[in-house]
């Protein structure tokens, strides 16, 4: 029998269900470039394309590419050291990087802030692909996001997770144990529009 999936979410400064640590799959990619903003440079044409695919299409190729730029996983180390996520610790393969739901939301209320480096990224997450802007849109209004989704090889059971602001709340979700993606999307959705109803 397979076990109920776990599911923690964050939002607006409370959080809901464990502290867990999850891999973090694709919402990593929020990370890498926020990593990569924080130099304080602006980006080349090549990395703005990289940046756009990673985060619009979810793109692995210009994730990977982008990692390297950052340094990899002690790079992204660093950037999370000065973004303050304490419980967040990158792995040599990017999406298994361990993460927790209100470390995102400290990212989140980064990268929205206004006063930081992350307004192209803040932009890109506003645009984000017809079918992967499912997630914490589901809570209704004006949303920015990142989703992230894989399958683990272990056990077969997918991790589902998704970040973003929604009428200007940040909410984190992030799940895993899921027997497939669209069980774990319904799981996500179901959250984030609850937690957005525990005002």
């Amino acid at each position: 029998m397979t076990p109920s999936p776990a599911v923690s979410v964050a939002v607006s400064g409370r959080s809901y269900g464990d502290e867990r640590c999850y891999p973090a799959a694709s919402i990593v990619k929020v990370s890498i470039l926020a990593a990569l903003l924080q130099e304080g440079r602006p980006l080349t044409g090549r990395e703005r394309e990289l940046a756009r695919a990673m985060i619009v299409r979810s793109d692995n190729d210009a994730a990977t590419a982008l990692w390297r730029t950052i340094g990899g996983a002690p790079g992204l180390d660093a950037a999370h050291a000065r973004l303050g996520l304490a419980q967040t610790t990158a792995e040599p393969a990017w999406g298994l990087t361990r993460t927790t739901a209100r470390d995102q939301l400290a990212l989140l209320r980064a990268v929205f802030d206004g006063s930081g480096p992350y307004g192209y990224l803040a932009s890109l997450m506003g645009r984000v692909a017809q079918g992967q802007d499912w997630g914490v849109s589901a809570a209704g209004g004006e949303w920015a996001l990142k989703n992230g989704w894989m399958p683990m090889r272990e056990t077969g059971l997918w991790v589902v997770h998704s970040v973003g602001m929604v009428d200007g709340r940040a909410i984190a979700v992030l799940s895993e144990g899921h027997p497939t993606l669209e069980t774990g999307i319904a799981v996500v959705e179901s959250a984030a529009r609850e937690a957005v109803g525990c005002r």
